[in-house]
């Protein structure tokens, strides 16, 4: 069956590159209408909106800070008011922020991780659930990782803390919003090549490594991200809350 999004109304944060660009490309060209926020990178997301608007739908790109709470409500906002309301919102921004291990971690490099990954996706959630209550098919789709199962690598303990505290966010936030008709899932990518996470594996011996993890014998791309997200923001998937759906491969260890 199809999943048909066309006039669905969509805010994806990080959208200018990498799996955010996946994601906003992917809603767009099953007929959704998209907002594509962006952090620091206003030519990636120019393109990204372009890209849109070449396959017949309406996009616009907004700037904003998501770690700082007004310029998120002024997100929302704008993005409401571009689109006309607000039927699924889809938290993605989120980074790794370098690795550093506990022993030799600031305050400061702790509180921008998880401020980044997991203060986000709260903030964003926050400001659009009374739009989302108005829709009639509220959709959120959160961003956690494999990390969150695994622990990920070294200097990446805070990173794979926070992305678990988005899986528990989600879990908790599903049960809240239930009685409002709106679900909320997130998606757990694994090692997913040409993104910044990327950066992690730049070795051949480190690519090799985490392939050879997934028993499907292949690393992931943005597409089969785009494609589980396109899958829990669907109608086809509106029975479906609370849960966290791996893009991994079957990448062992959990």
């Amino acid at each position: 069956m199809a999943m048909d999004m066309t006039g669905v109304r969509v805010l994806v944060t990080g959208a200018g590159h990498g799996i955010g660009r996946g994601i906003a490309l992917g809603l767009a060209a099953a007929g959704a209408d998209v907002v594509v926020h962006h952090g620091h990178s206003p030519e990636e997301a120019a393109a990204t909106v372009a890209d849109i608007e070449a396959l017949g739908r309406r996009a616009i790109a907004i700037q904003a800070d998501v770690t700082d709470a007004d310029a998120v409500d002024h997100l929302v906002g704008d993005a409401v008011g571009f689109l006309g309301g607000l039927d699924v919102l889809v938290c993605n921004a989120g980074h790794l922020v370098g690795r550093v291990s506990v022993a030799e971690m600031s305050d400061e490099h702790y509180e921008k991780v998880v401020d980044l990954n997991l203060g986000s996706t709260f903030r964003t959630c926050r400001a659009a659930i009374p739009y989302l209550r108005e829709s009639s098919r509220g959709r959120i789709v959160t961003m956690s990782s494999l990390a969150a199962h695994n622990g990920g690598g070294p200097g990446s303990v805070i990173y794979s803390a926070a992305k678990a505290g988005v899986r528990g966010f989600t879990k908790g936030l599903a049960k809240e919003l239930g009685p409002s008709g709106i679900t909320v899932n997130a998606v757990a990518p694994g090692y997913i090549g040409g993104t910044s996470f990327h950066g992690v594996f730049s070795t051949p011996e480190a690519q090799q490594k985490m392939v050879a993890g997934a028993p499907i014998g292949r690393g992931g791309t943005v597409e089969d991200v785009a494609a589980a997200v396109l899958y829990l923001a669907s109608d086809e998937a509106s029975f479906i809350t609370g849960t966290t759906l791996d893009v991994d491969g079957g990448t062992w260890p959990r």
